[in-house]
């Protein structure tokens, strides 16, 4: 029924001209010529296909014909693919470009991954050859096709070891390799372009300006939006081998062509690598530098040129290791910068810079909010190997910054620690320095030695910055004899006894006693509590304990209550310095506060 239909149409349409033809014909030929392809009369088809005195009608409906040929050869069924597929070659050699660019889009969009790396298998080829009829007007076409094929693309798992890149399990591999054949073509148009400009504005002397050569060619630009997209997904994703681990890698190799493409449009790696300190030059055009040049794309650029040194020959080697720092921070590649650079070198000038601050500040973000103790760990060796690679002075400045903003004991505490080795450094024979000892090491220690709230401060909380500033202290009055003085705490410790020293015992015993009296409550309300009775509720100062039972809530109070005996065990009584430099611990606990301090 459908194939006498499809003929009856046929017949009727003959006689007229392509413009003649009536929405039911179009409607006609549709319905039935895909309901014989799907129905095994494509072997029918392909005759009124290539009859002769049919390529009017081909060339304006065949193209309806898509989506029940595309299914067919997508299924590879052997007893029909064969006359469909030559249905399907007659169409693109037949049909107007833009209905089959429009039929073969519509055919991309699917949702099983299997079926997408498919069907882009199948279809990019085709669009190519469409695209590359359009001639001059393909820019913009060339755009919508890769932002379609593109948002498939992301549709692929991607592989995570490297047998299943081997094995390519999930096309993407083959997808890829097939995505830089399409573009190929039209990239080397570009560059001819490119190059063809340059020429004729040589030929008559005038500048870029004058020949409207800042405005950017259209199927340039639609090339560089490409580049960007693939930098950001899928290569900023993937994890990329080195020859050593997969000698041939075709994702490492899709990222190659990339680069080459960026190259080959007329962009310069090193400047869009350096991009955040160098200043590009205004272009004018339709893309705005921020979407021209996302910064997720550029980091994922900078990864795969100072990771794993792709078109790393592209690069003078005139820049040094501070300034691809510099460029780099921003685009999490902080520590594989860091690291080429000697300990010592940074100078403290660079904290001017706004991201040599910020990017601590996400250190310390990642090392007291991140759930992951891998990366905590991992955040903590950052930031000591940022303090290493900084001069003194740089070190001294950070470590002011550091106490003024990081707003966490852990991260004072361990700020406190290194500032102590500093001391120690300056202290040694040879190695005196201005800022670790003298007069300008007097303001760092007076950050350093003070309790943030008084006497009021809560000791829990900032127990780790209170224990490492009494070890600093004790550390400096055994150190640097009171003859000596290098460091001038000798001098200074009048004023340590009036705004750390003499606060901290008093707030111990604030602590202690509040403690001492919420423990005696937890216990007489135990005594009156029968076992199903037993979950309580405690306030320790203005903060709600989490509801637990009560021996639970004895348990912590009784390890407040060790915290307060361990400060105080470590805590000079007044009139504990003697002439000859010699911190005495309190009462019975010196012992014990030696080994801690020590």
């Amino acid at each position: 029924m459908a194939l006498e239909q499809l003929s009856d149409v046929v017949q009727r349409c003959q006689a007229l001209s392509d413009d003649s033809y009536t929405t039911e014909d179009h409607d006609v030929f549709s319905v039935c010529g895909r309901t014989c392809i799907e129905e095994g009369d494509s072997v029918q088809v392909l005759s009124i296909v290539l009859d002769e005195k049919n390529q009017d009608i081909v060339r304006c409906m065949g193209w309806n014909l898509l989506p029940s040929l595309i299914q067919v050869l997508l299924k590879k069924q052997d007893s029909k693919i064969s006359p469909c597929l030559a249905i399907f070659r007659h169409l693109l050699q037949t049909c107007r470009p833009k209905e089959l660019l429009i039929g073969l889009l519509e055919q991309l969009e699917q949702d099983d991954p299997d079926t997408i790396a498919e069907s882009l298998h199948l279809l990019l080829n085709p669009l190519q050859k469409v695209l590359l009829c359009l001639g001059s007007r393909k820019a913009s076409s060339l755009g919508m096709t890769l932002s379609s094929v593109l948002d498939q693309v992301a549709k692929l798992p991607l592989p995570h070891t490297k047998e299943q890149e081997e094995d390519d399990v999930f096309s993407l591999c083959r997808t890829c390799t097939d995505l830089i054949d399409f573009v190929k073509p039209f990239v080397h148009e570009a560059r001819q372009n490119l190059l063809n400009g340059g020429e004729q504005n040589k030929s008559t002397n005038k500048t870029a300006g004058e020949q409207g050569g800042d405005k950017e060619d259209e199927l340039r630009t639609e090339l560089l939006k490409f580049s960007m997209k693939t930098l950001s997904h899928p290569l900023l994703e993937l994890q990329l081998r080195d020859p050593d681990t997969l000698a041939v890698s075709p994702l490492r190799n899709f990222a190659t062509e990339i680069l080459n493409t960026l190259r080959a449009i007329g962009e310069s790696l090193p400047s869009l690598v350096f991009q955040p300190v160098l200043k590009r030059k205004q272009v004018e055009g339709f893309l705005e530098e921020e979407v021209r040049y996302p910064k997720e794309s550029l980091a994922s650029l900078a990864h795969l040129v100072f990771v794993h040194h792709l078109a790393a020959d592209t690069f003078p080697s005139v820049f040094s290791s501070v300034f691809c720092l510099r460029c780099n921070m921003e685009h999490e590649l902080y520590e594989k910068s860091l690291v080429r650079l000697e300990d010592g070198s940074l100078p403290s000038d660079l904290l001017e810079i706004k991201s040599f601050l910020t990017v601590p500040q996400n250190l310390v973000k990642v090392m007291t909010m991140c759930p992951q103790h891998d990366l905590r760990t991992r955040g903590l060796k950052v930031l000591q190997l940022s303090i290493d690679k900084f001069d003194t002075e740089a070190k001294y400045n950070f470590f002011q910054y550091m106490l003024k903003t990081s707003h966490h004991s852990g991260v004072e505490g361990y700020v406190i620690k290194n500032i102590k080795i500093q001391i120690d450094n300056a202290l040694q024979p040879g190695k005196s320095n201005a800022w670790f000892e003298g007069p300008q090491l007097l303001p760092l220690l007076r950050k350093v030695l003070i309790l943030p709230d008084g006497p009021e401060t809560d000791l829990l909380q900032y127990l780790d910055r209170v224990m490492e500033s009494l070890n600093l202290l004790r550390y400096l009055v055994i150190r640097d004899k009171a003859t000596e003085n290098q460091t001038g705490i000798w001098t200074e410790l009048y004023k340590i006894e009036d705004t750390f020293l003499k606060p901290l015992r008093v707030g111990v015993n604030m602590s202690r006693a509040h403690y001492e009296r919420e423990l005696h409550n937890t216990m007489e309300t135990k005594k009156g509590k029968t076992k199903e009775e037993s979950v309580l509720s405690v306030s320790v100062g203005k903060e709600k304990l989490p509801n637990m039972t009560s021996k639970s809530q004895i348990q912590a109070l009784h390890s407040a209550l060790h915290t307060f005996d361990m400060i105080e065990s470590v805590l000079p009584q007044p009139t504990s310095f003697t002439p000859e430099g010699v911190l005495i611990a309190s009462g019975s606990s010196k012992q014990k506060g030696l080994e801690l301090l020590c």
